[in-house]
């Protein structure tokens, strides 16, 4: 006679900080492979993410969401207009994106300027839907939160006024 047992409640996971050594990007083992040759072939060695990384997936996610018209506070943001002129400038999509990143999970904050006349708290669940499931999808790491701070509200009349440079020579 066998004996069924019950299935064990899911055990509450929480999210380990990570550890950098010095001068070395922190990145996080996702898969603890095993050595050997008797060992299937995508079973051997093991995976590692960086942090920027889920950086970078999280804050391109969070773009694609209308209504974002930025990321970042105010001085990140001022930062990166000045460095997104500057010839042969990248723009930095991590710019508003904090992670803390442990062995299987992630958690992330975001700081958000939304258009104004949006639905803040709309845009905000987009955002959250849209970047857990780019993290998940593309790093393996399971999101456990994702935190969204509005910081500010871009106006109509904010908007730069076209300059319409004349030619100087023809």
């Amino acid at each position: 006679m066998t004996t069924q047992t019950a299935p064990t409640a899911p055990t509450a996971k929480t999210v380990s900080t990570p550890r950098t050594s010095a001068g070395q990007p922190s990145t996080t083992a996702v898969s603890g492979g095993v050595t050997g040759s008797d060992q299937p072939a995508p079973d051997r060695g093991r995976t590692s993410i960086a942090d920027v990384v889920v950086v970078k997936v999280a804050g391109i996610a969070a773009r694609e969401i209308p209504g974002v018209y930025d990321m970042g506070g105010g001085l990140s943001r001022t930062i990166g207009a000045v460095r997104d002129r500057v010839p042969g400038g990248r723009p930095n999509v991590g710019r508003g994106v904090k992670v803390e990143v442990g062995e299987r999970q992630t958690a992330i904050d975001l700081d958000l300027v939304v258009e104004y006349g949006v639905p803040v708290m709309d845009v905000a669940r987009d955002v959250r839907e849209n970047v857990v499931s780019a993290v998940e999808r593309i790093t393996g790491l399971e999101v456990v939160e994702v935190n969204v701070t509005v910081n500010d509200v871009r106006l109509p009349e904010d908007e730069e006024p076209e300059t319409t440079a004349e030619a100087r020579v023809e």
